[in-house]
């Protein structure tokens, strides 16, 4: 579904969540009134309040009787289907990456194995660490790995912001379906020292798999992500 065709309400909310997830509405923040919003996306009041409500039945606001929305103290939500990057836009996670490595091999030698490829056919290898704002912090390593017929020109994007399933897209990839694994993990000494936790603590391992047109698989990335007080959800528009 393209942007346009987005209902107004679903627009609205995807455009203050979006304020929430990059802090420019902090917790506590009182969010613009039902009429303020109206002018600044020029639609009714009840557009703004299908809007508000679907973000409170969310957990991201709180609303007040007679004093209004603010954003909740609540733990940061994120949808587990914006990570699969098919049925909800955006980016995967909010912020910037540290590129680790990044380089061509045989997918035989590969970190993740992509179902289906040969050994020795070329694919991209690619090794980030999401950063918090502070732009220090580690929330989450990535690793990612593409066919190099499908991702040539990989290596020489500017990878601190890229999001792949985009890149992907925009050389003209029809991208199928993806599948997200979510599974427990310990981590390893040198994740451990990369968060801040002890080896073998707990956390999560997302893995996923995406396919192009055809069933090819085209990605297939890993992220660890320490159990903080993030919560994960599952969302998606049914209208």
């Amino acid at each position: 579904m393209s942007e346009r065709d987005r209902p107004l309400h679903a627009r609205i909310r995807m455009e203050i969540e979006a304020r929430i997830r990059d802090g420019r509405l902090g917790p506590g923040t009182r969010v613009p009134t039902e009429a303020e919003l109206g002018r600044e996306f020029g639609v009714s009041r009840i557009t703004v309040q299908r809007a508000l409500r679907d973000l409170a039945e969310a957990g991201l606001v709180v609303r007040y009787r007679g004093r209004g929305t603010f954003v909740a103290q609540t733990a940061s939500e994120e949808n587990l289907l914006r990570f699969t990057g098919l049925l909800t836009p955006g980016p995967e996670k909010h912020g910037d990456h540290r590129v680790v490595s990044v380089e061509v091999l045989p997918a035989g030698r590969a970190a993740l194995r992509l179902p289906g490829l040969d050994d020795d056919e070329a694919v991209v290898q690619l090794e980030r660490h999401k950063l918090g704002d502070d732009g220090v912090e580690v929330l989450n390593t990535e690793l990612a790995v593409l066919p190099f017929r499908y991702a040539p020109d990989l290596p020489d994007r500017p990878l601190e912001s890229l999001i792949t399933h985009v890149y992907l897209r925009e050389r003209g990839v029809a991208l199928r379906r993806s599948r997200l694994y979510v599974e427990p993990h310990a981590l390893t000494e040198e994740q451990a020292a990369l968060f801040g936790l002890p080896a073998g603590a707990p956390v999560f391992r997302w893995l996923r798999v995406t396919w192009a047109a055809g069933d090819e698989p085209v990605e297939v990335m890993e992220a660890i992500l320490p159990a903080t007080t993030e919560r994960f959800y599952v969302e998606t528009n049914l209208a």
